[in-house]
């Protein structure tokens, strides 16, 4: 009898134990899941939202010799991407900033009125200071600098910055040494590997180029006045290495998350696209078979086009070279506004052609062999003293120097980060959250109908 005592006294010491939790509310009852309503998930200002999905990567490796095409399924999370190519206007931006926050510590330090009192301690800072330098460093108080006025504070006070500025075919030019940007990241590969390391990195983009890259051809105009005057303030920026893309997608979740507080509650960080992403993204996310391509996808051969109204002709919208001293069929000898021409199914323009676009990775032609098939991504922060080989960098959707083939969405090309070229840009991108589809959301037990003509199949078999 005493057992049979003990074994109620558990029973009902246990019930206890369960009512005594549910009302103190120590755990708490999964609640049903629910698909979300919505269509989409709010993106950040100039950004879309890219679901999760599966894709066949495929990857075309192009040489002098000859072409490989190898592919393979792989799986991605959802994400944000910038709906356009980053703009000059949106680099300069970064420029004011970076300037603004040089001046004002490097040559108005003994003014307290630019300055908090208390020291603060960040992870971003200017290379002689500026905002949010170091536990050293005193933070800038930027209510004192209207950093949206349309004059930036560099030059309404260049007559006290001394060497910063100087004047060029009358107007006030920085001086690209002294305009650097420095950044705390985590080392990826090499013997820093895992070790929280700072990079401090000129911010001006290379306004040669034009002429480094076409030497002789008459590109004059474009070196004076591509990145600083308005006319060309919503072409894609150029002239940038992939250290200095990095840096700004750095610098604009500084920005970003002083104003959107989700973006801070989420610990989301802007940064450029992994190959995987930039490729699932330009494809339209269709391309789910092997031998299936996404509605933007390219063929070597076949780019989108309409028929003008007036001439009956047929012409390109997209931004590349037609052919052999052919570029002005698609309506510009170089580079187009960043917002030209149609965009993709996620609502992206100019995912091929115009400026071919930095990707994250580390290029390797056979990357595919040991990276992840779920958000892959080939990482290696190689220092400027590495050889080129190692400091190979992933560049996508090809430029509107070249030619149709490295349109194709799956076409791979490379540069060394610390080289800057007149066809060569960037977008941004950022981790999201995934919606829960209608296929995941809770349901009710129903049990298997019977078959009753199954049942009688096997009951005679037997």
């Amino acid at each position: 009898m005493s057992t049979n005592y003990n074994k109620i006294a558990i029973v009902l010491g246990s019930a206890a134990l369960f009512f005594a939790c549910k009302s103190s509310k120590v755990y708490e009852v999964p609640t049903a899941v629910r698909p979300y309503a919505g269509k989409t998930i709010a993106a950040p200002p100039g950004m879309v939202y890219v679901p999760s999905g599966t894709i066949f990567e495929k990857s075309t490796i192009k040489d002098s010799i000859n072409t490989d095409t190898t592919s393979r399924r792989v799986s991605l999370s959802a994400f944000f991407i910038d709906e356009t190519e980053v703009s000059n206007k949106q680099y300069r931006k970064f420029v004011d900033w970076v300037a603004d926050s040089v001046a004002v510590s490097t040559y108005f330090k003994n003014d307290p009125k630019y300055f908090y009192n208390a020291k603060v301690k960040s992870k971003a800072k200017v290379a002689s200071g500026g905002k949010g330098a170091d536990s050293t460093a005193r933070r800038i108080n930027w209510s004192k600098i209207d950093i949206n006025s349309k004059v930036p504070f560099w030059q309404t006070n260049s007559e006290k910055l001394g060497p910063m500025v100087s004047m060029s075919n009358g107007r006030k030019v920085l001086n690209k040494d002294l305009v650097k940007f420095a950044f705390t990241h985590v080392q990826a590969g090499g013997p820093n590997a895992g070790k929280s390391v700072t990079d401090t990195i000129k911010v001006m983009p290379d306004n040669n180029v034009w002429t480094e890259d076409f030497p002789n051809s008459q590109s004059d105009f474009l070196v004076n006045n591509y990145f600083t005057i308005k006319g060309f303030d919503n072409y894609p920026v150029v002239g940038v290495t992939w250290k200095q893309a990095r840096a700004y997608a750095y610098w604009r979740g500084i920005v970003s998350g002083s104003q959107e507080k989700s973006i801070v509650d989420m610990g989301l960080t802007f940064g450029l696209p992994t190959e995987a992403q930039w490729e699932y993204a330009a494809s339209g996310g269709e391309r789910n078979t092997e031998s299936g391509i996404g509605n933007n996808a390219k063929d070597v051969n076949v780019v989108p086009s309409y028929i003008n109204k007036k001439s009956k002709k047929v012409l390109p919208i997209a931004n590349f070279k037609q052919g052999e001293g052919d570029y002005t069929r698609d309506g510009a000898i170089q580079t187009v506004p960043v917002k030209s021409y149609s965009p993709n199914v996620f609502g992206l323009y100019n995912m091929e052609g115009n400026v071919a676009e930095w990707a994250l990775d580390a290029y390797s032609p056979s990357a595919f062999e040991f990276v992840e098939d779920r958000d892959p991504v080939l990482l290696l922060d190689a220092s400027d003293d590495d050889a080129d080989v190692m400091k190979r960098k992933v560049v996508r959707g090809g430029s509107w120097k070249d030619n149709a083939s490295d349109l194709n969405t799956a076409t791979r090309n490379y540069e060394v980060q610390d080289l800057a070229h007149s066809y060569i840009g960037f977008r941004c991108a950022m981790a999201a959250p995934s919606v829960i589809t209608e296929q995941i959301g809770t349901r009710k037990f129903k049990a298997p109908k019977k078959n009753k003509k199954a049942a009688t199949v096997t009951a005679t078999g037997n």
